[in-house]
């Protein structure tokens, strides 16, 4: 039995959720098929699938092959691009975190661009602020706002974030406009950011020349997702510090007005970052600088 080609026949049959897609994908006899899933449970001494004449269910002991299976078969695939120097065509699948904001904003828009060049490479994107356990996730490498807290962790710098504040057009006929980044505390309503690690709020922070302040605003909203920051905000909940990206078109379509503009909130340092002895593959080394590229081009003017 060639082992290999049994175990890449049974994750497609998993991916694909049936012998015929699976068939079909690979180009091979459906009998084909069936022989090879049928020779890997006799080696391996169980059963991976329970079979109905409409379904195909994977076994407990499937999922815990398929895991591993995945894991062997794409190092394999690594492995093999890295010998042959296929660095002009790297294909496999890698694993890709970073939030909701940096998704849909920048990466997800852009990602046809992206595989106009590398067609073969299969992109899993986790989307989420949460903490991520990177060895056992099998991830790959993931995109991170502020200085990275998992000291073992590779870390590149690749941009600063400008950041504005701003309020709804409704919300400032309501209240006006604050003259001072004191008038947070007690004259205005703001929209809080609080750490989906830690639960901290983050404080609104200023700069003007040599001046610094850290304003603890007056808040009775705050949200843990920069999406749900940027809602909030639409919906008057109150003034809130956004990332320039993120605000730019509700302020030129008006939803959006721009305050204390002679105050500069602190930017916001942007990472990639990889788990420690990793090795670096060709297809995450060409999404990366595909990344950094893409990062320069924002705009945040």
């Amino acid at each position: 039995m060639d082992q290999l080609t049994a175990m890449r026949a049974f994750l497609r049959v998993v991916e694909t959720g049936n012998f015929v897609r699976a068939s079909e994908s690979l180009r091979i006899p459906r009998a084909t098929l069936t022989n090879l899933i049928q020779n890997l449970e006799a080696h391996l001494q169980t059963k991976l699938f329970n079979r109905t004449t409409r379904r195909v269910i994977v076994t407990t002991d499937g999922a815990l092959y398929y895991e591993r299976a995945a894991k062997i078969v794409a190092e394999l695939e690594e492995l093999d691009s890295s010998l042959l120097h296929l660095q002009a065509n790297p294909t496999g699948r890698m694993r890709v975190e970073m939030s909701g904001a940096f998704s849909d904003w920048i990466v997800i828009p852009a990602l046809c661009e992206f595989y106009k060049s590398y067609p073969d490479i299969r992109i899993d994107l986790g989307v989420g602020d949460r903490t991520v356990d990177y060895l056992l996730e099998n991830v790959d490498c993931a995109l991170r706002a502020g200085t990275p807290g998992d000291p073992s962790l590779i870390a590149r710098r690749v941009c600063e974030i400008k950041m504005i504040t701003c309020a709804a057009k409704p919300y400032i006929d309501r209240f006006g406009m604050p003259s001072h980044p004191e008038d947070l505390r007690t004259d205005h309503n703001c929209v809080s950011y609080f750490s989906p690690q830690s639960g901290q709020l983050f404080p609104f922070s200023f700069q003007r020349g040599k001046e610094t302040l850290e304003i603890e605003a007056r808040s009775h909203f705050s949200v843990n997702d920069a999406r749900s920051y940027v809602t909030a905000a639409l919906a008057g909940h109150g003034i809130a510090q956004l990332p320039r990206f993120m605000a730019n078109e509700e302020i030129r379509k008006g939803a959006l007005v721009p305050l204390l503009e002679d105050w500069e909130p602190e930017t916001l340092p942007l990472f990639i970052v990889y788990p420690p002895n990793r090795h670096l593959s060709n297809k995450v080394r060409v999404f990366v600088d595909w990344l950094v590229k893409l990062l320069a081009e924002l705009d945040q003017s």
